[in-house]
């Protein structure tokens, strides 16, 4: 089964609020980001920020906001266009 026909809704959200997670690739704007030029980079490859919210898209997939902090970005992800970041304590132990 392909990814779009999938139904991410049926299992758990893979992140929760306030988990820290980076991007795996650049996003650019496709015209749904206001205040920014179509194609221009709202995010950068490897660009840490936090989860604030979890929604829906199509009552078939997670959408995660993410706010990014270097960039001061608030956007909507996917989960195949994101990773966990863990903390520095818990590599630690």
């Amino acid at each position: 089964m392909s990814e779009d026909t999938n139904f991410e809704l049926w299992d758990k959200a893979l992140f929760e609020r306030g988990d820290k997670v980076a991007a795996l690739r650049d996003v650019r704007n496709d015209g749904t980001y206001p205040g920014s030029q179509i194609g221009e980079f709202l995010i950068r490859k490897g660009e840490v920020g936090y989860v604030t919210q979890v929604g829906t898209y199509l009552n078939r997939f997670y959408v995660y906001a993410v706010d990014f902090l270097e960039s001061e970005r608030l956007v909507g992800m996917r989960a195949h266009e994101l990773e966990r970041v863990e903390e520095e304590e818990r590599k630690a132990s």
